[in-house]
């Protein structure tokens, strides 16, 4: 039986390159959760992979606790959550699980939620995966017919092995600029905009050291346009928002530290466009079996007018400054009250779920 006030595990931090994100988000999903509806359980997950919820795990992880990780020791090693001070926490109803990234918004955790039979917000292990790969995205995409820009795709291992037939293979195939990602990582964290080979190879490299598999894309000289979805079965789109850098394109430090892009909400785009971008990203959620959230990212190309599909986002950003939270603001969903509708939506997947029948019967 549920308790009158719902136990709601905030989980933040991880191991990616996004963990300092995931604090900013978590802080502010923490202050805006209705505390007459919500009993909030803070549980960090420090870079080294230790789960924390003595205390205050935000500060305890914003003061870089265990981020020494050659040297840290882990209590919980070999354990199925490492470092896991049970003794220090109560049963809860729900996990919120506002991570960013790599072991935490690809599947990996919500697998561990699945095991535990704890209802959670956001998208399940399938939606979740796809939605953080972005080359298996980008063919999830394609075969349901969604337009993408032209890109590539490699290893790692294939571009240490031999970089001269990588680089003639991209140039080959795409044209100047060119961007470079990791296929897994998100804020912008490890992209480089190309204008040569030289800046190709050092893209590459950085890429490399965040993940073994590389994407090169083709460069749009487009406008950032940005819907936001809520829903499981049944989603719809936010109106769209514009994205206008300060810098080059919207990398990590225009999304978290500068605070001087701007965003324009709704975007001044044409009504069809805007239309057909709000209809394209409640497919794009549907086609990678997204459930909860997503914001669906598109360029929109200044001289043919043509759009886009860059990518989904299962866990997108929650700070004060983030694009999600404000495109719902704007279609008339306040902050607090999107939150609830995300809970609303995590239980109502996991009733899902139960309904299921779990073994064969046998004729």
């Amino acid at each position: 039986m549920m308790r009158s006030r719902l136990r709601v595990a905030v989980v933040f931090g991880g191991q990616s390159g996004e963990h300092e994100v995931s604090l900013l988000s978590a802080r502010s999903v923490m202050q805006a959760l209705d505390k007459t509806k919500y009993s909030v359980l803070p549980v960090g997950i420090s870079t080294c992979g230790r789960w924390l919820t003595a205390g205050d795990p935000w500060q305890r992880l914003s003061d870089g606790e265990d981020s020494d990780c050659d040297t840290a020791v882990n209590t919980g090693s070999g354990a199925l959550v490492p470092g896991w001070e049970a003794e220090h926490f109560p049963a809860v109803d729900l996990v919120f699980p506002v991570l960013h990234g790599p072991m935490g918004e690809d599947g990996t955790v919500q697998g561990l939620f699945e095991l535990a039979g704890l209802p959670y917000v956001g998208s399940g292990v399938l939606g979740s995966a796809a939605g953080m790969d972005k080359l298996v995205m980008k063919d999830i995409f394609a075969a349901h017919g969604l337009p993408v820009v032209p890109h590539v795709g490699l290893l790692r291992s294939r571009w240490q092995a031999e970089p001269e037939a990588c680089l003639d293979e991209i140039e080959a195939r795409l044209t100047y600029p060119i961007f470079v990602k990791p296929a897994n990582l998100g804020s912008s964290v490890g992209i480089t905009k190309a204008y040569d080979r030289t800046d190709l190879a050092s893209g590459l490299n950085l890429a490399a050291s965040y993940d073994r598999r590389l994407l090169a894309e083709q460069g749009v000289d487009a406008r950032e346009i940005e819907c936001a979805v809520l829903g499981n079965d049944t989603p719809r789109a936010s109106v769209c928002g514009e994205v206008v850098s300060n810098r080059e394109f919207y990398d990590y430090r225009a999304k978290y530290i500068d605070n001087q892009s701007r965003l324009f909400i709704p975007a001044e785009i044409p009504t069809a466009t805007s239309e057909r971008i709000r209809s394209l990203a409640v497919q794009a959620f549907m086609a990678l079996d997204c459930a909860g959230l997503a914001r669906v990212d598109f360029l929109l190309d200044r001289a043919s007018g043509e759009v886009y599909l860059l990518e989904v986002n299962t866990m997108p950003g929650f700070t004060s400054i983030s694009m999600y939270p404000k495109l719902w603001e704007a279609s008339g969903l306040p902050y607090s009250k999107l939150l609830d509708q995300l809970i609303e939506l995590a239980l109502e997947r996991a009733e899902e779920r139960h309904q299921a029948r779990q073994h064969p019967v046998l004729q």
